[in-house]
C-alpha cells in the first residue's frame, strides 16, 4: 500500500493512493497516528469513497516531522569517488557510516518549490534518496531484526547548497535551508518491497537523467544502517532516515551543473514513484 498525507477541503488527511485515486482513511488524524497504530485489518482499502488525486494538495507524507531527519553521507562508491574531485570532501571512501542531520523545518511536498535566496546561496544542487521510515521504537536493533522496526519507504530530495557546505566545512547548515528536503510523493509500506531492496533510482532535472543507480550498490545497506545507528540511540515511530545519493550530482560535473530558477528536477525510486519539485529563487 501507497500511503499518502493530502489536503482536501482545508483540511489534512491521510489515505491511500490507488492509481489516480485516494483512499480517505479517516480512522486515522496522521501519518504519525498511522505509523503508531497500524494493522493491515484496519486499512480498509475497499472503502466505497474516492478521491481523484487531482482534487487533493498532495502533502509532504510526513508534513512535520517530530525530528530532524537522519541522513547519511557517501553511501554509494561512485558518490564518494565524485566527491573527491571537489572541495566538499576528500576522496575516501567511508569504512564506518557518514551521520548528519537535516532540518525537520525544511521539509516540502510533492510540486512544492524549492525556495532559495541568490544572497544565501548561488550553488543549489540536488540529491535523489531512498529514505527508511521508521514504525517501531527500537535502541540496540539487531540487524536480523532490522525489518521489524520499519514502517515503509519513501524519497527524499537533499538539496544542498555546495557553497555553504565548503564554507562551513560540515553539512547542517547547507542541507537545512528552507524547502531543502523535498519529500514523498507516499509512503510505500514494507510489505510492497522486500529486502534486500534492489530499486532503480534516478534524478531527472529539466527533462535530462543525471542520476541513475540501484540501491543494491549502497556501501552500508538497511540492516546495518538501522543497527548501526541504533547503537545507544533510540530510533523512534517516524523517524526518516535517508540513505545517501548516487554518483551525478550537478556538482560533480565539470564545469558544475547546479539548479538555477525555473528548473524541474523529479526524483524516482523505482516501486514507490517519482517527487517532482521546481526551482524558484526568492
Amino acid at each position: 500500500m501507497k500511503f499518502v498525507t493530502y489536503e482536501y477541503n482545508g483540511k489534512e488527511k491521510v489515505g491511500v493512493l490507488a492509481e489516480n485515486t485516494i483512499i480517505p482513511l479517516d480512522g486515522f488524524g496522521s501519518m504519525y497516528d498511522l505509523i503508531e497504530n497500524f494493522r493491515e485489518d484496519l486499512v480498509n482499502v475497499n472503502s466505497s469513497e474516492k478521491l481523484p488525486i487531482e482534487a487533493v494538495k498532495l502533502l509532504a507524507p510526513i508534513p512535520k516531522p517530530r525530528r530532524n531527519l537522519l541522513c547519511l553521507g557517501k553511501n554509494y562508491e561512485d558518490h564518494a569517488k565524485e566527491l573527491g574531485a571537489t572541495k566538499i570532501s576528500d576522496k575516501f571512501v567511508p569504512d564506518d557510516p557518514i551521520y548528519f542531520t537535516k532540518a525537520a523545518e525544511a521539509v516540502i511536498g510533492n510540486g512544492d518549490f524549492i525556495k532559495y535566496s541568490p544572497d544565501v546561496t548561488n550553488q543549489v544542487d540536488y540529491e535523489v534518496e531512498l529514505a527508511i521510515v521508521i514504525g517501531k521504537e527500537g535502541k540496540n536493533i539487531k540487524q536480523e531484526e532490522a525489518e521489524d522496526y520499519i514502517f515503509g519507504y519513501t524519497i527524499v530530495n537533499d538539496v544542498s547548497a555546495r557553497d555553504l557546505q565548503i564554507k562551513h566545512k560540515q553539512w547542517f547548515k547547507a542541507k537545512s535551508l528552507d524547502t531543502f528536503a523535498p519529500m514523498g510523493p507516499c509512503i510505500v509500506h514494507k510489505n510492497e518491497i522486500s529486502l534486500p531492496l534492489e530499486l532503480d533510482i534516478k534524478s531527472i532535472v529539466n527533462g535530462e537523467v543525471r542520476q541513475n543507480s540501484n540501491t543494491r550498490l549502497l556501501i552500508f545497506n538497511i540492516p546495518y544502517i538501522i543497527s548501526d545507528l541504533s547503537k545507544g540511540f533510540t530510533l523512534k515511530p517516524g523517524d526518516i532516515i535517508c540513505t545517501g545519493t548516487p554518483s551525478g550530482v550537478g556538482f560533480g560535473f565539470n564545469p558544475p551543473r547546479l539548479l538555477k530558477a525555473g528548473d524541474t528536477v523529479e526524483c524516482c525510486v523505482e516501486k514507490i514513484g517519482t517527487l517532482i519539485n521546481k526551482v524558484k529563487a526568492i
